[in-house]
């Protein structure tokens, strides 16, 4: 799984299948699925919102003149959807980070629950091993899942009235 742990919502396939079927015969498909992802992503923003301040709000110890961990991990936290192909649906993803300090796994590493990683002091021997905020992406989704999975079936039902509604 590249780009570190994705949350993942388990939209029904069948249903949002044959809501893009359906969505591609129409004569404006393609601004009709254009709008159904926009739907679904804006259903996911308040995650990708939450996940955001909980990388934010872990410990920092560092005085380091490099790029922001925390910072840069954010700003690749996005919400992502996908109408067909390999794999078709709607997830909050924090992508990999491979321009920040040469850490491109730095998002799923701090969420480890154990281990953590290993890194040089100042670029100089002893090797150390670092722990992240554990959990801070999974544990952001907890409480929240169903409000997210009801915002995600309710864009596809609105696209689907819309479309009930055009063959009528």
């Amino acid at each position: 799984m590249a780009g570190g742990p994705p949350f993942d919502l388990q939209v029904t396939h069948e249903g949002l299948d044959a809501l893009v079927r359906a969505i591609r015969r129409e004569a404006d498909g393609k601004a009709l699925r254009k709008d159904l992802a926009k739907n679904m992503r804006d259903a996911l923003r308040p995650g990708a919102a939450q996940a955001k301040s909980s990388i934010m709000a872990m410990p920092s110890a560092g005085t380091g003149t490099g790029p922001g961990l925390r910072a840069g991990i954010a700003k690749k936290i996005r919400p992502e959807v996908k109408l067909g192909g390999r794999w078709t649906g709607a997830r909050v993803k924090a992508f990999k980070t491979p321009a920040l300090r040469r850490f491109p796994n730095a998002p799923k590493r701090l969420n480890r629950r154990s281990g953590g990683w290993r890194t040089l002091t100042y670029g100089h021997q002893p090797w150390r091993t670092q722990q992240g905020k554990r959990g801070w992406f999974d544990d952001s989704f907890v409480n929240d899942t169903a409000a997210y999975r009801a915002a995600v079936h309710e864009a596809m039902e609105d696209m689907a009235r819309r479309l009930a509604d055009r063959s009528q």
